[in-house]
């Protein structure tokens, strides 16, 4: 991997600690990616039919389904807060894969990169389908987007387009984002905002209903209700963690992914709220019609109601046409999204060489994964359409499992958190609740969903598919984390370095950063960007002569001096020698000896 070794420290466009293209986000960026990635638009048309449509005891879910989204909106925040507050720590792309690691040792943290990559690739294969359908359907191709082979077929076009654009630079892709979720959200607005008018005027259809505050309060529900509806909406939230993992590539890493997690889960609580509301309100809840009862409308709700929401003039059908590019935007964003996070934990897992070091690989010029994210692309591909081929049945239940892996790495995160911070949970009381308690509800929250997702899932008569008398999704999604258990026995024995501890160790919380310098020459970006923090080695191997550090923990500068007194206070607090934590950079060929770094 080609580095820029001549760049000024701390300029942002210089080569980070991985090779990634350092400062290049913003925390508007990075709200954005975040937000882009759960595809609201998608998400919604997709998913909402299924929660209103949950059975509940010997009826539905109904008009409850804003209060499951209000529900779900839960544990995303906690987990958020436990991402936020990791984040700071440790800054690293790899995300639960790291935490988890240093937090409970690698076998768990593997497992916890396994889940992002497995569910991201699963639900590769449903974007690409979405997206391929509406493709025909935006130029009134209606019998191709109803065919299975040419949607797959244009879908397979869309994962090979947007893996490109992932492939040719961060900035790109942000600016993408920039574009694409505008068009979502100004559609989802005006759907809103003419769905509640003509319910208040009396103009809607049959089966409507004024909203009411009941909606919102998730009662007369069973628990099996609960949560497998909220698994559901999990899934509409699922995606906003992208904001933080590209926190190699923001500006300051340590804070602003983060924040840009938390506030892209309030953003989407507000989306979702606001048009799960005026949904139920304009189409009832009924099975027949346009009820968002009726199973037929479940896969795609916007598609059943966008003609009688807007009417049949001019105006009509262009807000038909820009709802059908919202949901087209929406899955072709999210299709993007979706890349960028595998690859870098597929890039985190290669340089800490818990996977072959050849996913480390860095563009020299782009600065983004390169065998990371062609891979995620060859392999989303596959995937797809071995599935399409073998079974649309087995492709359908496969991204319903997809929820147990998102409870599983969304989970493990928030336990993660606060073990990793036990010993130092009692400093504050900001500490104890957003460090500890937090992280902590939202782990067992989605402990509880998990546990309980799979019983419902276990049961033949659940989901299109069965195996040996047991229900298809559970087969599947308790399978695919099978799966991640016999590929990491084998690559233990393959190459056992990272499984000993001896590529990624356990650490104690709290790093050391470069102190501020200013760059003495102008550079491009987004608008938002700016100077990142660099992360400095335990030892201050990587501290550059002359330079001092801060002590992320207290924002204090410090002399090498002052920060070697520091580190030794760690390493009697937490029982450890001095860590030493090896970070085989993708410039170190197998084999080669790894730099040192935090």
């Amino acid at each position: 991997m080609a580095t820029d070794t001549d760049a000024l420290i701390g300029f942002p466009e210089q080569a980070g600690g991985k090779g990634l293209k350092t400062g290049a986000l913003g925390l508007l960026s990075s709200v954005v990616v975040g937000m882009a990635s759960t595809a609201p638009a998608y998400s919604l048309a997709a998913s909402l039919g299924f929660v209103v449509a949950t059975a509940n005891g010997d009826d539905i879910v109904g008009v409850k389904a804003p209060a499951i989204m209000l529900l779900a909106f839960v544990p995303m925040f906690l987990i958020a807060v436990a991402y936020q507050e990791l984040n700071k720590a440790e800054p690293d792309c790899g995300t639960t894969f790291t935490w988890a690691a240093r937090a409970f040792g690698p076998r768990v943290g593997w497992m916890g990169g396994w889940g992002i990559i497995a569910a991201d690739v699963i639900v590769m294969a449903n974007l690409a389908a979405i997206a391929g359908s509406y493709s025909y359907r935006l130029v009134g191709a209606d019998g191709l987007a109803d065919s299975t082979f040419w949607s797959m077929v244009a879908g397979v076009v869309w994962i090979v387009i947007m893996t490109y654009i992932c492939y040719v630079g961060i900035e790109v892709s942000a600016y993408l984002q920039y574009f694409l979720l505008s068009v979502e959200l100004i559609v989802l607005v005006a759907f809103s905002a003419y769905a509640l008018v003509k319910v208040y005027a009396g103009d809607a259809p049959e089966g409507s209903a004024k909203p009411s505050l009941g909606w919102l309060v998730p009662t007369d529900l069973s628990l099996s209700a609960l949560s497998t509806a909220t698994l559901i909406a999990v899934f509409i939230y699922w995606g906003w963690d992208t904001a933080v993992a590209i926190n190699e590539e923001t500006a300051n890493p340590e804070t602003t992914p983060g924040r840009a997690a938390i506030i892209s889960t309030l953003l989407l609580l507000a989306t979702y709220a606001i048009v799960s509301i005026a949904t139920v309100a304009f189409a009832g809840v009924g099975t027949e019609g346009i009820g968002l009862g009726n199973e037929d409308n479940s896969d795609d709700v916007f598609n059943a109601l966008g003609s009688t929401v807007f009417g049949n003039s001019g105006f009509g059908k262009l807000m038909v046409l820009l709802l059908i590019i919202s949901v087209l935007t929406s899955a072709s964003a999210s299709t993007q999204t979706t890349i960028l996070p595998t690859a870098r934990t597929a890039l985190s897992m290669g340089a800490y060489r818990a996977i072959p070091s050849r996913f480390a690989r860095i563009h020299p010029r782009h600065l983004t994964p390169t065998d990371a994210t062609v891979w995620m692309g060859l392999v989303s591909i596959a995937f797809y359409v071995g599935m399409t081929f073998l079974s649309e049945n087995i492709l359908a239940d496969s991204i319903a499992a997809v929820g147990l892996m998102i409870a599983f790495y969304y989970g493990l995160t928030g336990f993660a958190c606060a073990w990793y911070y036990r010993k130092s949970l009692s400093e504050s009381t900001r500490t104890l609740v957003m460090r500890g308690i937090l992280p902590l509800l939202g782990g067992i929250m989605l402990l509880g969903a998990f546990v309980s997702a799979s019983i419902q899932y276990a049961d033949p008569e659940y989901g299109y598919t069965k195996v040996l008398g047991i229900g298809g999704v559970f087969v599947l999604g308790i399978g695919t984390l099978l799966l991640g258990v016999v590929l990491m026995a084998v690559y233990n024995g393959i190459a056992p370095a990272f499984f000993r501890g001896e590529t990624l160790a356990a650490m104690p919380a709290g790093d050391l950063v470069l102190a501020p310098t200013e760059p003495s020459v102008e550079y491009a970006g987004l608008p938002d960007s700016g100077l990142p923090s660099i992360v400095i080695a335990p030892d201050l191997s990587n501290l550059p002569p002359g330079e001092d550090v801060v002590d992320l923990e207290t924002g204090v500068e410090l002399t090498p001096a002052e920060a070697e007194g520091l580190v030794h206070e760690h390493e009697v607090e937490f029982g450890l020698e001095h860590p030493g934590l090896e970070h085989p950079g993708p410039e170190h060929p197998e084999g080669e000896e790894p730099t040192q770094r935090a």
